[in-house]
């Protein structure tokens, strides 16, 4: 009963993180500012990452937790960089 319930509630977290993923995209290329953009790949990056988790939830597999790792960790330097940039138009000083 328990593995049941464990499928389908990855299942639905699945299909939620693919429609969020969805809308973070429509975000990108429909935001009006810069910053709506940044946001929208932040949101992008940090649903990617729970993608994978879950992923690694459902196979039981180690390899997509690592990969979780490397997206988030890989995120936010692009989102700092991507907010330096829009402050002050310049990455490195």
């Amino acid at each position: 009963m328990s593995i049941v319930i464990l499928f389908w509630a990855v299942t639905i977290a699945q299909i939620a993180l693919v429609i969020a993923m969805a809308l973070a995209a429509v975000r990108i290329i429909r935001g009006p500012h810069a910053q709506d953009r940044v946001l929208g790949l932040d949101t992008l990056y940090c649903n990617a990452m729970l993608l994978m988790l879950v992923f690694g939830i459902r196979t039981g597999n180690s390899l997509y937790f690592e990969i979780s790792l490397i997206i988030g960790a890989l995120g936010f330097v692009a989102t700092v960089a991507l907010a330096k940039f829009l402050m002050r138009g310049e990455v490195i000083e």
